[in-house]
């Protein structure tokens, strides 16, 4: 297994506020053959065009409204939330040899897209708030929301998308956790599977910070990586951790891919027992509902 570096794994934000791509990946880059990523910010009336060749396409919606007309069906006005922060997400997933446009219907509209490649045909889709699943996770101060956008029941090929909320002070992926080896019981049952996963961080406040443990399971490698707004953290290998900085709500938005289309992973051993401490959820949960849907 390769070596984690802080500077191969951590993408600060290159963000000039302008209209255009402002958070990028290439799968190269990443040094694994599955996700690319790039984070877009349009203004009104302007228009994003291109042609999937063979890869999936998943676009998340970020803040503010759109049309997505494809050669496959259109989708019309879709997006609700001003930020992240306020409703859960609208997604667009495109199978592989679909051309689509995205127009604008808002000023400052941004959208967060991941591609991975398949052959595997199938059709377009809409995903609304009410098809996200939103459930409450931990206790105590690792208590946090995760609102699943595409899970394993999704017919998608290779991705998993979820949205990840963290209130101030509060852990996630706590107890860490890793899936980078695929294990199976003698009945087949996936107990741990080889997913290579990245984040992408926006905060509720503009000075907000969380702090990304990443270390490997020999513990050899032991990284903590300060993420900003619109940073980039991957997550190839080993365990990983993360803290949110008293006063901010952390939100990752996180796509994973790997040898099956099923969350299992496995908790260090040294901090599992932390289990046993949670005796309620943090009373700020949730952070996000489908109460906040404008013109539902």
């Amino acid at each position: 297994m390769a070596t984690l570096t802080a500077s191969s794994l951590h993408i600060p934000a290159d963000d000039p506020g302008r209209a255009g791509a402002f958070a990028a990946l290439d799968a190269k880059r990443a040094g694994w053959d599955s996700m690319n990523f790039a984070a877009v910010r349009l203004g009104q009336g302007k228009t994003f065009e291109i042609a999937i060749d063979a890869f999936e396409y998943v676009a998340v919606v970020l803040s503010g409204r759109c049309h997505i007309r494809t050669n496959k069906g259109d989708f019309e006005a879709v997006g609700r939330r001003a930020t992240v922060f306020s409703g859960l997400p609208y997604a667009v997933y495109l199978p592989p040899g679909t051309e689509f446009e995205i127009e604008s219907l808002s000023d400052n509209f941004e959208f967060a897209s991941c591609w991975a490649p398949t052959e595997r045909e199938s059709q377009p889709q809409m995903i609304t708030p009410r098809e996200v699943e939103s459930t409450l996770l931990g206790g105590g101060n690792c208590s946090r929301q995760m609102c699943r956008i595409i899970g394993g029941d999704f017919p998608a090929d290779r991705l998993l998308v979820y949205e990840l909320y963290t209130p101030g002070g509060n852990w996630s992926s706590y107890p860490p956790h890793k899936h980078d080896i695929h294990r199976t019981d003698e009945r087949g049952k996936v107990l741990e599977a080889q997913l290579n996963r990245f984040s992408f961080y926006k905060f509720d406040r503009p000075t907000g910070y969380a702090y990304q443990r990443v270390y490997s399971a020999d513990k050899s490698s032991d990284l903590q990586m300060m993420a900003r707004q619109h940073d980039i953290i991957l997550m190839p290998s080993g365990f990983y951790t993360m803290v949110s900085a008293p006063g901010t709500v952390t939100y990752t938005l996180n796509f994973l891919a790997g040898s099956a289309r099923v969350f299992a992973y496995s908790e260090d051993p040294d901090y599992a027992w932390a289990r046993n401490t949670w005796h309620s959820l943090d009373p700020r949960l949730p952070i996000v509902d489908l109460g906040m849907e404008v013109g539902r």
